[in-house]
């Protein structure tokens, strides 16, 4: 298994900025968060056990995923949030540990903004917390989404704590907007993140 290297942050951190850099440098990027639509897809086993534990009303007519109806419902309920992570995260476990596995780049990242919160740093040698202050998290992300301030507060609320995060990371890099500093701070990590693969392998 070769160097896996675990990228997080917030919403709005501008993980996606720092993920598509390690790209254009040849690396592969596995993404949680794809993933995680991916194995609730129409035939996936994870979307007939979702069914199965809510019921009808978690079907678009198309037989897709609403997710809009099953997220208001698991933002009021601790338990379904519970009994679908329950599906979830073991499937999305499974799909990103055999992404990781056929990556043939000098190494490969996982980013996932719930690296910590999902034990998904345990499938990493090694983490990178992308940070951003809340007020750029708040700004970028709604910009990107059409998510107003309040919604997304309520996520990064949810999400752990940033300080506790920049407690856990090995690495941690300051995203404050400008891609030139966000680049300039990546690249002597990327050189030691090669130096890690030599030695790993």
């Amino acid at each position: 298994m070769q160097f896996i290297l675990g990228i997080t942050g917030g919403i709005g951190s501008g993980k996606s900025a720092a993920t598509q850099w390690f790209e254009s440098q040849g690396i592969t990027v596995v993404d949680a968060d794809v993933v995680a639509r991916e194995v609730v897809e129409p035939g996936q086993k994870a979307l007939q056990d979702i069914h199965q534990a809510f019921g009808d009303w978690v079907l678009l007519e198309d037989g897709h995923l609403n997710r809009r109806a099953l997220r208001e419902h698991i933002f009021k309920s601790p338990e379904a949030r519970q009994t679908l992570e329950q599906i979830t995260h073991p499937a999305i476990r499974q799909s990103i540990i055999q992404q990781l596995q056929h990556a043939e780049s000098p190494y490969v990242i996982l980013v996932s903004p719930l690296l910590f919160e999902t034990n998904q740093h345990e499938l990493v040698h090694h983490t990178l917390l992308v940070d951003a202050d809340e007020q750029t998290q708040l700004q970028r992300a709604s910009q990107r989404d059409v998510q107003n301030q309040e919604q997304i507060r309520k996520i990064i609320a949810a999400q752990m704590p940033r300080n506790q995060k920049q407690q856990l990371a090995n690495d941690i890099v300051l995203n404050d907007g400008l891609l030139e500093h966000l680049h300039e701070q990546l690249r002597p990590l990327h050189l030691t993140y090669l130096q890690r693969a030599e030695k790993h392998s």
